[in-house]
């Protein structure tokens, strides 16, 4: 399994993982990664933030295709927050609880930090617990928490919870240990 950038060679393996994802999932995600011509353009337009793609290759069952297990995406806002990128992230049911998740999100904290962005945020439903206790634990903390919020495809409401990562709060502390020349990031 390797973390690699999004490129367009990726694109059918990333429209299948998108395809097979349940669809509770689907609800979730903001943008149509259904449409081909969608998950195509990110591949190759703007690069601004990153996306990236966890990569099984060979396939299931040695077919000799790559499998896409994962996607991560740092999107920078526009106009007066365009220092602010959101990151979306989306593990494999299959694949979830492995620590994939975690290595795709620290990709996106490494990519922000190279384009300059200085702060993340990224908006967890409330009841995923497990995606809430991944990003607190890599230095996310709540900034908001919007009731009824969301509608999920089977109509009932969630709450949303907006988690924020201030990087030169974080990245500074890493540098006194050394752990940001580990990760790759530049230093502050």
């Amino acid at each position: 399994m390797a973390v690699v950038e999004l490129g367009p060679e990726r694109c059918d393996a990333l429209l299948r993982f998108f395809g097979e994802l349940p669809e509770g999932d689907l609800t979730f995600i903001k943008e149509e990664v259904t449409d081909p011509e969608t998950v195509r353009s990110w591949a190759t337009g703007d690069s601004a933030g990153g996306r990236w793609v966890a990569v099984d290759t060979g396939g299931e069952g040695g077919d000799g295709r790559d499998d896409v297990t994962g996607y991560v995406a740092v999107r920078p806002l526009p106009g007066w927050s365009d220092h602010v990128g959101e990151v979306r992230l989306v593990v494999a049911p299959s694949r979830r609880g492995s620590g994939l998740g975690r290595e795709l999100a620290r990709q996106a904290l490494v990519g922000a930090v190279s384009s300059g962005l200085s702060k993340l945020v990224v908006e967890v439903v409330a009841e995923q617990g497990a995606a809430l206790a991944l990003f607190t634990d890599l230095g996310f903390s709540g900034e908001a928490l919007l009731r009824d919020h969301i509608r999920g495809r089977d109509g009932e409401l969630r709450d949303l919870m907006v988690l924020a990562h201030h990087v030169s709060d974080t990245w500074s502390g890493m540098d006194t240990v050394g752990v940001a020349d580990e990760l790759g990031a530049p230093a502050g």
